[in-house]
């Protein structure tokens, strides 16, 4: 029997993985991607500074932040409402860190993290997926997709598969939004010089986040608004935008790559279960307001290592071991899920009864220090 399967070996799976490789335990990752199989297109992610240490302490980072293009440095984000008053101002050199986080290409990202795994020696059966994951008071059983095979059996099954569709028994929670992201690459006539923006539109939230020459564009709008957009002509297109924009970025000269993908709310009700537990989207997909989501993700990941490490093997995996897990990550995962479905609710909606007291909280964190301060730790590093 194994100590610890890990279900996926995408970020989250692989930082696991990674954090506990050095320790003498039997570590065994399933992944359905094959040897050297990458993803056909390319995404963006939103990574924190906190999440930036994690990829350190696993020895990931410096190879990603050498790779040409691969990350890009935030120093500094604006955030304000068109059409009111309210603006906010966080920057690194506020905060005493050497950026607020990086925008990372998920190909690159998991290229670094796939040759740090072949060199930590962790084993990895490739090309083969999970099933079914389920336990006892015993053990994790996790059923494959290969004709024939036996079940795998392990202390403690750990499911960062980005679905979680294999813990048939965890019960999920789901809100459609009602929305749509449409997601672009967006060039303006002034380098970003490392400058997110965030802005509430009437049509919705618009983040505009740096990546090497240009922006990655996430606006959140209905799925009618969606296609109209997307429909539009290139100049017709930039001239919305600019619209809602105003003169804050400096004008944008051209977009490509236009898409959408719809927006839902979906987490498990808890994230453990008898010998398995959920990490990352399989246990909570957030709105992509606030860029938060990966970096909880990561974090279970990285709360996960440190009981894992500190339990001996005999109770990886008992239920006082994940009830441990759980109360480390209660606050800090049911703050992040209030905080992006409040910020989805609230400054997603338009109407000019919202419109003043929004502008009123920006005003107010932008001025006090001390709460703008605890704002931007929650948003670097997450809750303990």
């Amino acid at each position: 029997m194994h100590d610890v399967v890990i279900v996926g070996a995408g970020p989250v799976g692989a930082t696991l993985a990674l954090a506990l490789a050095a320790e003498d335990l039997d570590i065994v990752v399933v992944d359905e991607r094959g040897r050297g199989e990458m993803p056909r297109g390319d995404r963006y992610l939103a990574l924190s500074h906190g999440a930036r240490l994690i990829f350190e302490r696993v020895g990931v980072w410096d190879r990603l932040n050498d790779a040409p293009g691969a990350a890009t440095a935030i120093t500094r984000i604006d955030i304000s409402q068109a059409g009111g008053f309210g603006q906010m101002e966080i920057s690194a050199a506020e905060q005493g860190v050497p950026a607020l986080g990086h925008v990372v290409s998920y190909r690159a990202l998991q290229a670094a993290l796939d040759a740090a795994l072949v060199r930590s020696g962790v084993g990895i059966r490739r090309a083969v997926a999970a099933t079914s994951v389920g336990g006892t008071s015993s053990y994790a059983s996790i059923e494959l997709d290969e004709p024939g095979s036996e079940p795998m059996l392990a202390r403690l099954a750990a499911v960062a598969d980005g679905t979680g569709a294999a813990l048939s028994t965890m019960t999920r929670s789901r809100h459609d939004y009602g929305q749509v992201a449409l997601i672009a690459k967006l060039w303006r006539a002034t380098p970003h010089d490392g400058v997110a923006y965030e802005r509430f539109t009437p049509d919705g939230p618009i983040a505009l986040l740096p990546r090497g020459d240009h922006y990655g564009l996430v606006w959140t709008v209905t799925p009618p608004r969606a296609a109209e957009l997307l429909g539009l002509a290139e100049p017709a297109f930039l001239s919305e935008l600019g619209r809602h924009f105003g003169i804050r970025t400096g004008g944008f000269t051209k977009v490509d790559e236009r898409r959408a993908f719809p927006l839902a709310l979906e987490y498990a009700r808890s994230p453990i279960g008898a010998r398995t537990v959920a990490l990352g989207n399989a246990a909570q997909t957030l709105h992509p307001v606030a860029g938060q989501g990966f970096n909880i993700g990561l974090r279970d990941a990285w709360e996960l290592a440190e009981i894992i490490l500190d339990t001996p093997r005999e109770r990886l995996g008992d239920r006082a071991m994940l009830e441990d897990y759980l109360r480390s990550r209660r606050a800090d995962r049911i703050v992040g899920i209030a905080f992006t479905h409040g910020l989805a609710s609230v400054f997603g909606n338009d109407r000019a009864l919202i419109r003043w007291p929004r502008g009123l909280a920006l005003t107010l964190l932008d001025s006090i220090p001390i709460a703008k301060r605890a704002f931007t730790n929650a948003m670097l590093f997450g809750l303990h």
